[in-house]
């Protein structure tokens, strides 16, 4: 029996990553560590540094333009700022006419529509929201696909974005923008906790690196029992906070100042905002 030609299942032929920034380059190295030939994968990125960043580290072929990495690939992923992805879109139109390639886009607020509008209609395309710890393969993503996206073409992108961490496909497309509040804006907001606990256990008296080393372990070891434990975290917090003991007086201070509901507004926040993107783009 013969080996497949591209050992991650479900992903064949030549990708063309159209950006060659940070995410774009945490999903290149994913897909090298799990096999993919670096022959297989071609990236258009207009800055220099990033483009021999990219072949230096990887191997990957690199290009200027994002017409000339796309050409005769089948699977195009789209890595640009929503601001200039209309006018990439026009650059790679008539080629996606003559290709009909699967596309996936993780600019955040760029709807399926607009993509179609852009490229040409009758397009296969999916939505994706990978978030930044997928730099260190630990990453998590939304994904939206557009009827027009085979059962194959499906798997293709499931693959790609599982590079970097597991999936979560979302059946309605409106509902991205919730997925972008909660996954691809949350790392921040667990580094603004980070942030907080590190500032206030230096005001107890605590030394600057003590303090960033139990803040830090602290919030991996938390993360770690999330992941591993298989419990809810309402149950994990309870099993943490003995009644009368420093963990209550904690929790009740949060909720006095309206933890709960702080955390909502900021998802609605984020979530309103990436409605705006779109609307912002049309």
């Amino acid at each position: 029996m013969t080996s497949p030609p591209f050992p991650v299942p479900g992903l064949e032929g030549p990708v063309a990553f159209i950006g060659g920034g940070n995410m774009a380059r945490s999903l290149v190295g994913g897909l090298v560590s799990r096999g993919m030939p670096a022959s297989a994968l071609r990236v258009a990125e207009p800055v220099e540094a990033l483009r021999d960043g990219l072949s230096a580290d990887f191997g990957v072929a690199v290009f200027e333009s994002a017409a000339e990495a796309a050409k005769g690939a089948p699977t195009w992923l789209l890595a640009v700022k929503p601001q200039v992805m209309r006018s990439v879109c026009a650059e790679l139109e008539t080629l996606a006419g003559a290709a009909d390639p699967l596309v996936v886009s993780i600019a955040a607020g760029i709807t399926a529509a607009q993509l179609g509008r852009w490229l040409g209609p009758g397009r296969a395309i999916v939505r994706a929201m990978p978030n930044t710890p997928a730099l260190l393969g630990q990453g998590v993503s939304g994904l939206f696909a557009t009827p027009a996206v085979s059962a194959a073409q499906r798997k293709a992108a499931d693959a790609l974005l599982r590079s970097a961490g597991p999936t979560v496909w979302i059946d309605e497309e409106a509902l991205m923008d919730a997925v972008t509040a909660v996954s691809g804006s949350g790392p921040a907001y667990v580094f603004l906790l980070a942030e907080s606990m590190q500032a206030a256990a230096e005001r107890q008296g605590l030394d600057a690196e003590s303090a960033s080393l139990l803040v830090r372990q602290t919030i991996a070891g938390a993360a770690a029992m999330l992941l591993q434990s298989g419990e809810s975290p309402a149950a994990l917090r309870a099993r943490v906070t003995s009644p009368g003991g420093t963990t209550q007086a904690a929790i009740e201070a949060f909720q006095a100042d309206g933890f709960e509901s702080l955390v909502d507004r900021a998802i609605d926040a984020a979530t309103r905002r990436g409605g705006e993107l779109s609307a912002a783009n049309e």
